[in-house]
């Protein structure tokens, strides 16, 4: 399958801009990023690929600064080539790793969780997931239930499972997403992960000790109350995909619900937070 590669030029201490640049891309179908020298390298199925959705996508006040310096197309063996030996790994705190099937393992790695890359959210490279795992890897889980809501492609879940957490559910409502998600938890030696597709309906039938949802700011608003039903008494809820300015609204959502601030992380001004339920 031929692939469509587009450079983007990005100017001096534009790190959020590339942040959010690859966020909305993912959104239009784009599979793959390359940052390099202030330049991201995005690829796109050549089928796919849509020159007016991307012009309308720069035309947005917030990426005034960025501007395309070429399109190109690919052949299958060259994309596959270039993007594996682009591909990084990603190493949390020392203890977790995810990586791609291409990447040799690393035994000296307390959590080694192999992940396919594909078109669902969640490898790691993103600000939030990076939040996220971090934040797991403080907690005590060992036979305590877990909700990953809006899993991608469930290396949260993933993780919470190998972490002792049980039973563990991953729920999202995309086909693809759910695909990714069945695909890793094999991978992953951790099949006993219950994928679901579906939104945050499904959680009228759940019970859960910790939830969490790396989503978006205005879905994890609309569905709080969904989420604060779902968890048991003294249990958990982390929240990322946001914004540190955006805290405010997540923190008076949750509050008004009776939930209680814990603690927050903030990196590249991406934010996730944790609350528990008295």
């Amino acid at each position: 399958m031929d692939t469509v590669s587009v450079v983007f030029s990005l100017p001096e201490g534009s790190d959020l801009e590339s942040e959010l640049l690859i966020y909305e891309l993912g959104g239009l179908g784009y599979e793959g990023f390359v940052e390099e020298n202030e330049k991201i390298e995005a690829y796109i199925i050549a089928d796919q690929f849509n020159k007016q959705h991307l012009e309308a996508l720069l035309q947005q006040e917030r990426f005034k600064r960025l501007f395309v310096v070429s399109i190109k197309e690919h052949k299958e063996q060259n994309w596959n080539a270039l993007w594996e030996a682009s591909y990084s790994d990603v190493i949390i705190n020392n203890r977790c790793r995810v990586r791609a099937p291409f990447h040799e393992v690393r035994p000296d790695i307390e959590f080694d969780l192999l992940i396919e890359p594909r078109m669902s959210f969640g490898t790691a490279h993103h600000e939030t997931t990076h939040l996220m795992i971090g934040l797991l890897l403080e907690l005590q889980l060992t036979d305590r239930s877990l909700v990953d809501m809006g899993c991608g492609t469930a290396v949260l879940a993933i993780l919470g499972r190998k972490l002792g957490a049980f039973p563990v559910y991953a729920i999202d409502n995309d086909e693809w997403a759910v695909d990714n998600a069945r695909d890793n938890v094999q991978l992953n030696n951790t099949g006993d992960i219950s994928v679901i597709a579906g939104d945050a309906r499904q959680l009228a039938h759940i019970r859960t000790d910790f939830l969490l949802a790396n989503i978006n700011r205005n879905i994890l608003l609309q569905d709080m109350s969904a989420y604060w039903e779902s968890i048991n008494k003294g249990g958990t809820m982390i929240l990322s995909g946001f914004f540190e300015e955006d805290l405010g609204l997540i923190n008076d959502k949750c509050v008004g619900l009776g939930l209680i601030f814990t603690k927050h992380l903030v990196r590249n001004q991406w934010c996730a937070a944790v609350f528990n339920k008295p």
